[in-house]
């Protein structure tokens, strides 16, 4: 298994670095940005090797994004660049979410960081609509694949049907009714695998994912019992650690499929903290870099900072954030050095490969799903539920809708598809309009 092109160690480190601090917008925000990075412009990986990596990446418990980073480096640089690629992506989010939680817990007031992310929110929207229209060009190639990533987009928005049942219902279909091309059974000729980036995966290379996917499996544990046994499973600390351990575990069909649990648990049962610090602390992942998961991270946080014990409470709440945003994210890598040397072989296996691409069309769906949910959110601020016949739909409350994120988004959409203004160059504007927003208001 190699890469094409060669891809030099400054070259990723650069990539990724940029990407770690540009990648807003939840999922559908990050795939859009690492498709354009590696598959438009850099051509490091194909079309279809990109496609089939976020298959992949689906099927697997945590946040798809950053497992489909750590894929997409492993595949250009190996286990090095599987670090790097996965570190970088959740380390900008990190250090920001973690400014944000000590302010938020100090002052109890975010209002003008607020302003500066409520641009950058606003300015993720038409980021995000690119995301659905780019991945959905590439990834619906025939009328069954286009059935299916409508019907996953009806299942989840608005029937309420959990992302894992969708999920394995368009394995299923894709594998009886797709051509591994990707097009619909009833096409008469398909274009031929992907060879062309289809090397073996050699003995070593893949034993020595699996020696990295044994590391990442003792590094995740390891601290998790240590905590147990000098602490007492009763420490803060020791209870997050087993707690998000868990969660990183059940975590299938992104952070959204799981916020109801974490946030019960964290409210009802642990006292880390309370609802309203929960709807900042979503809020805050919402519109800061990396996985939309690192609301954990504030709940780490926070939860620590509350029961600080003989510590003072901001070291108590950094050491809560590094425990949670650990045993979070560790497991993720176990997960792509296990499981990718093997996905790789599968990648010219028919049937295989064409239950992966009905994946792929209900990912389309669930991305569509999410950029709906975050412009929603970003617009209206407060979105209702509301019962109609079997449909369960989002009802916008129209008295919250802000006029101001709309503004900016407009302007952040004229700056991306009329002046053709660069991703950073237009959520650095939005950023400022969004400041100078807060501050005269």
């Amino acid at each position: 298994m190699s890469a094409s092109p060669v891809v030099s160690a400054r070259e990723a480190l650069s990539l990724w670095t940029r990407i770690g601090w540009t990648s807003f917008g939840g999922p559908a925000g990050q795939i859009s940005l690492m498709h354009r990075a590696l598959v438009d412009e850099r051509q490091w990986v194909t079309e279809e090797r990109f496609l089939h990596a976020l298959s992949f990446c689906t099927l697997l418990p945590g946040p798809e994004a950053q497992q489909l980073a750590t894929y997409l480096g492993w595949v250009t640089r190996g286990v090095r660049g599987a670090v790097v690629a996965g570190s970088l992506f959740v380390i900008p989010g990190f250090l920001v979410m973690w400014l944000l939680s000590a302010l938020y817990a100090v002052y109890g007031d975010v209002n003008a960081v607020a302003g500066i992310l409520g641009g950058l929110q606003a300015a993720v929207i038409p980021i995000i609509i690119d995301a659905v229209m780019r991945v959905g060009r590439r990834a619906l190639s025939g009328r069954l694949s286009v059935v299916l990533a409508v019907a996953a987009f009806v299942a989840v928005t608005f029937l309420g049907i959990p992302y894992p049942v969708v999920v394995v219902i368009a394995l299923a279909t894709g594998a009886l009714l797709l051509r591994p091309s990707g097009q619909d059974a009833n096409t008469t000729s398909a274009p031929a695998l992907d060879h062309d980036a289809s090397e073996e995966v050699t003995a070593a290379q893949r034993r020595t994912a699996l020696i990295a996917g044994a590391v990442a499996a003792v590094l995740w544990l390891l601290p998790v019992v240590a905590l147990v046994v000098f602490l007492g499973r009763d420490h803060v600390f020791s209870q997050e650690a087993l707690f998000f351990s868990k969660t990183a575990l059940i975590t299938f069909g992104g952070a959204y499929a799981v916020l109801g649990y974490v946030a019960q648990q964290a409210v009802s049962t642990y006292g880390w903290v309370t609802p309203r610090d929960m709807v900042t602390g979503l809020g805050l992942a919402e519109s800061t870099p990396g996985p939309l998961i690192m609301v954990v991270q504030f709940v780490g946080f926070l939860g620590a900072y509350n029961n600080p014990g003989s510590l003072p409470p901001l070291v108590a709440g950094t050491i809560g954030s590094v425990i949670t945003v650990w045993v979070t994210f560790l497991p993720c890598f176990m997960f792509i050095f296990f499981g990718a040397p093997y996905v790789e072989r599968l990648r010219n296996q028919p049937r295989i490969a064409a239950a992966l691409r009905g994946v792929t069309a209900a990912v389309v769906g669930f991305i569509a799903s999410l950029a709906l949910a975050f412009t929603l959110l970003v617009a209206f601020g407060t979105v209702n539920v509301v019962e109609v016949g079997p449909l369960t739909l989002p009802d916008p409350v129209w008295s919250t809708i802000d006029w101001g994120q709309l503004f900016i988004a407009a302007l952040a959409a004229v700056a991306l598809f009329r002046l053709r203004w660069g991703v950073i160059r237009t959520i650095a504007a939005a950023a400022v309009l969004g400041l100078l927003g807060a501050l005269l208001s």
